[in-house]
């Protein structure tokens, strides 16, 4: 009966030195912007190496910027992982986020380099991915539609309710979305071409990945979406085909800011660092995120679409990511576009 009792004794002692360790580490208060599905990955991957417990949050990038903004004078935040570029340019313009310049920089690609030194260092990218769609090619038939390959071919009348895009007051995607037309075909005509999508559009979703999903589980026929979170859909063994258009696109540098005045910033910039590394990026794609990492030795995945095989426009990222053009853009949407939608 002793014996029975001291085990129970050094047990509970056992756990209770446990609780202290981990407790001794501290915490971190982090948003994640990406798939559902990596935000767990790293979370889980982190709290295990690191011994800090992390709370997470699951929010859109736009959704983020929002919070962020909002609780400027009281940060419930310490870092914010992953999302398009634009919005975190934003925050870092806004002096929302603070410059750290991480010792992993000189591991990282050219691009994500840029993305930091454009922010003063208050943000740096994380990976990249080019904007596209992905069809149901099972519908497509079944519908007797054509393969959508060009922006122009989506506004073909045959597509009336067949297409779903995000919101890009909530999401980077969407906002990337309506960005890229206005460089690819000028203001003007961007919001003319989104007017006559909009008659097509079943949906505008909240989330950037949501319209893919739709599509490959056959609520939709087209996702107006990142071609990798197409992509992940067909490895996960959906009928979807992803498409990078012909007339050219843009594409985000997804990125990581620390927010100013982090209550947990020792534990934030361990996060920051080793987000960073080759190692964990090269993991990204077994929770079937095939984005393009940005550290130099980390694995690319063989299933993500490689920029070289992409017609890219030239992604202004300074001008669409500065907040007064932001707003200009977002507030002609809502008023030419989202007033209107179905």
């Amino acid at each position: 009966m002793g014996s029975v009792k001291l085990g129970a004794a050094v047990l509970a002692a056992g756990a209770s030195l446990f609780a202290f360790a981990a407790q001794a580490e501290g915490n971190l208060n982090l948003i994640c912007s990406a798939d559902v599905v990596i935000c767990e990955q790293m979370k889980g991957d982190f709290e295990k190496q690191s011994g800090i417990s992390v709370n997470m949050v699951r929010l859109s990038s736009g959704e983020t910027y929002a919070k962020i903004r909002a609780e400027a004078r009281n940060p419930k935040t310490d870092i914010w992982w992953a999302g398009t570029g634009d919005p975190h340019l934003q925050a870092a313009s806004e002096g929302l986020t603070l410059e750290y310049k991480s010792p992993m920089l000189d591991q990282l690609q050219d691009w994500a380099v840029k993305q930091a030194e454009s922010a003063e260092y208050r943000t740096v990218g994380v990976y990249a991915g080019a904007l596209g769609w992905g069809y149901n090619s099972e519908l497509l038939k079944t519908k007797n539609l054509r393969e959508p390959k060009c922006w122009a071919d989506l506004l073909d009348p045959a597509w009336k309710g067949e297409i779903q895009m995000a919101n890009p007051n909530s999401s980077g995607t969407a906002y990337t979305a309506l960005a890229s037309l206005v460089q690819i075909m000028g203001e003007e005509q961007a919001y003319d071409y989104l007017k006559k999508l909009n008659a097509n559009i079943s949906q505008y979703t909240k989330s950037g990945s949501a319209p893919v999903k739709a599509a490959a589980r056959g609520e939709t026929t087209v996702g107006i979406v990142f071609m990798h979170d197409a992509v992940s859909m067909t490895v996960e063994g959906f009928p979807v085909k992803s498409v990078a258009p012909c007339e050219g696109t843009g594409y985000e540098i997804g990125s990581m800011s620390i927010i100013k005045g982090a209550k947990n910033l020792d534990n934030a910039k361990k996060w920051y660092d080793w987000a960073l590394t080759a190692e964990v990026q090269s993991r990204m794609k077994d929770a079937k995120s095939f984005q393009l990492p940005s550290n130099k030795n980390a694995e690319v995945p063989k299933e993500a679409p490689r920029f070289e095989d992409i017609k890219l426009i030239d992604y202004d990222f300074k001008t669409y990511g500065d907040p007064a053009k932001r707003k200009e853009l977002l507030e002609r949407w809502d008023r030419e576009i989202g007033a209107n939608a179905n």
